[in-house]
């Protein structure tokens, strides 16, 4: 049995790996404190719990869902973008839901990218813009994302060729946590429209955000629509991770492409997880003042411990992850390894996020306070 070239050569899945070093460890007997993953220890809500429950128990919920979201989760994110952003939706053409934000973002590439193709990709950035690129037959082509411009790109350099078709952009970032002000979503929307490309922008951690700071929608700039799409999720301003439940929005063309895609290749989200949406999109909203002090906490203690080190951090404005330089000249590797052989602690190299992530490693703030707080110990003991 041969399987497909396509398959050959890709890279191993960067979290895939991580959980099978960190099964290893722990079948050693290892108190590993996992900092790697960014999967939200805090629970969902308790309405979101409840609707689902109630959803489930309707068994109009257990057919087919529809293929493009159910009109009310569609209303939903139409509301929320309407509320947050002052951004009017069609949700019958400009919204369609997702498993997850994830789940759109590997397909978007098979109806945008042909053999051939390429499209630009944050480095570093989430390792699914560029693979999902690559299992579409196109190639993936850096974006520099360098620490001088606060990991912000700097389009005027970009390789743009007559075979591009996508730019993909992440803010707030993972794994960098770098946040973007309006004008710099402006700048690709434009480029965007002078180049031919759709812009991809993904939204996940939209309302994780510390110290005043408020994440812009791409779909604030004038004309977006045109050229560009939104992707958004439940997962971490809700913890609703294990439940897969997203959305993109934007460009009704780009929707309807993607939609194609979509009805070829699955059949929708479980209609009672959409209904569990939209009670998390439309009820009460308290807990995200909760959560985002929460991780403000927790990233000042972070912080805090390193620069009581040998860094010179500042504190992130966006997202649950702290982006650390390594010490002492070691590679992303070499760090991650130091730090789960001689403290226990497991963090994500940042070599996984492509060549310009080389030199960091991501830490994750989704831990109790006390783990973290543990955490924070052995690191210092083992650095100190």
């Amino acid at each position: 049995m041969k399987v497909a070239g396509r398959i050959e050569s890709l890279p191993p899945y960067l979290f895939a790996e991580l959980d099978r070093k960190l099964a290893e460890k722990r079948a050693q007997g290892v108190d590993v404190i996992s900092l790697g993953v960014g999967d939200p220890d805090l629970p969902t809500p308790e309405h979101i719990v409840g609707a689902l429950r109630d959803a489930v128990g309707d068994a109009a919920t257990h057919r087919y869902p529809s293929y493009y979201g159910a009109p009310a989760f569609r209303e939903a994110v139409a509301g929320f973008y309407r509320r947050r952003f002052g951004v009017e939706l069609d949700p019958d053409t400009e919204v369609m839901a997702l498993i997850g934000s994830k789940e759109g973002i590997g397909h978007i590439a098979f109806a945008f990218v042909d053999p051939g193709d390429e499209a630009l990709i944050p480095d570093p950035g989430y390792p699914v813009y560029g693979v999902s690129t690559q299992l579409a037959g196109g190639s993936p082509v850096s974006l520099p994302m360098p620490a001088e411009r606060g990991f912000l790109p700097d389009l005027s350099a970009a390789a743009v060729s007559g075979r591009t078709k996508m730019l993909w952009l992440n803010f707030p970032s993972n794994p960098t946590a770098a946040v973007a002000s309006l004008s710099t979503l402006e700048e690709a929307v434009a480029f965007s429209r002078e180049h031919g490309l759709l812009l991809c922008h993904d939204a996940a951690y939209s309302e994780i955000t510390f110290d005043g700071y408020v994440a812009p929608s791409v779909l604030q700039v004038p004309g977006a629509k045109d050229v560009a799409i939104e992707f958004g999720s439940l997962s971490k301003s809700y913890n609703m991770t294990g439940w897969r439940i997203g959305w993109v929005v934007g460009s009704a063309e780009a929707i309807r492409a993607l939609g194609v895609v979509k009805t070829n290749l699955d059949s929708g989200q479980f209609t009672a997880v959409q209904r569990a949406a939209v009670a998390a999109l439309t009820g009460p909203q308290g807990h995200l003042d909760e959560l985002r002090a929460i991780y403000q906490k927790r990233r000042d203690r972070v912080v805090e411990t390193l620069n009581g080190l040998c860094w010179e951090l500042e504190p992130p404005k966006g997202s649950i992850y702290v982006w650390l330089p390594t010490a002492g000249g070691r590679t992303s590797t070499e760090m991650t390894d130091l730090l789960l052989n001689e403290a226990g602690v497991f963090v994500a190299p940042g070599s996984g996020y492509g060549a310009g992530g080389e030199g960091y490693v991501r830490v994750s703030l989704t831990v109790a306070d006390d783990r973290l707080e543990e955490a924070m110990d052995r690191i210092a003991r083992v650095l100190g």
